[in-house]
């Protein structure tokens, strides 16, 4: 029996970051389905020199950008729908209209587990809380029709609060400035205990840095670190178990799939 992922993200490279290790694992797998859902392109991010991109062209850049991530990683998904909304605007956007445009697509397509955002948003970006608010709203209308397919369970990307302690530590020691989980743009952490799925990518990490390279214009995001600093925080995709509740407690699973 095949097993059918989406990956409901606001910008490109929030998926490269999110979820590219778990693909990349999957990606012999022949009945491996994978559906990839941005609400927008990400014009307003950041345009590092040398990228090539302009403020006008920075959107169609990324999305680009993000199309050969995947190649890089070798394994492009089946499905990837851009929703076209305004980077820094998805707030705005009304907000059931949001969970009806995020349903109509995972109603269709029915994945066995979704994966967005918590309400920390990885780095507080409204955004990202915004997206993941919608996804898991969607989730929870579809899991509750009745149907008996798909909707096994819903993730949150998250990132345990010592692994935040331990990347400082590093930075520190680089001599670089640590990340201040306070600020608004900057990585925060949960509860070590709510993380309930703990993937192993060490063995696709160099196919995931790889893939984050792509993201030419977004370079600041990746030479801020080291390259053993980025590989370490690139061998883990953690996510707390949203759905079912009450799920998890015991050792974190190790994939996404398991159990199902």
């Amino acid at each position: 029996m095949g097993r059918a992922l989406a990956v409901v993200v606001a910008h490109p490279d929030d998926d490269t970051f999110g979820c590219s290790g778990t693909v990349a694992l999957h990606a012999g797998d022949p009945t491996f389905r994978f559906v990839l859902i941005h609400a927008t392109n990400g014009a307003a991010g950041q345009i590092a020199k040398g990228s090539g991109a302009t403020r006008e062209t920075l959107g169609s850049v990324r999305e680009e950008e993000d199309r050969r991530s995947w190649i890089a990683l070798g394994r492009e998904p089946d499905r990837h729908a851009w929703l076209g909304y305004a980077d820094g605007g998805v707030a705005d956007v009304p907000f059931d209209e949001l969970v009806e445009v995020i349903a109509e697509i995972l109603e269709r397509e029915r994945p066995d587990v979704v994966i967005t955002f918590g309400p920390e948003g990885v780095t507080g970006h409204p955004d990202h809380i915004t997206v993941g608010r919608a996804a898991t709203a969607a989730f929870d209308r579809l899991a509750g029709a009745g149907t008996s397919d798909g909707f096994a369970r819903l993730l949150h990307q998250a990132i345990r609060a010592s692994d935040i302690e331990r990347l400082n530590e590093r930075l520190v020691g680089d001599g670089k400035e640590p990340i201040d989980p306070t600020q608004l743009y900057q990585p925060r952490g949960v509860p070590d205990e709510t993380i309930g799925v703990d993937v192993d990518c060490t063995p696709v990490v160099d196919r995931k840095l790889a893939a984050l390279r792509e993201h030419r214009t977004q370079a600041g995001d990746v030479d801020a670190f080291s390259e053993d600093a980025m590989r370490d925080a690139l061998a883990r995709e953690t996510h707390v178990i949203a759905r079912p509740g009450g799920a998890g407690g015991g050792a974190p699973l190790a994939d996404v799939f398991e159990g199902l």
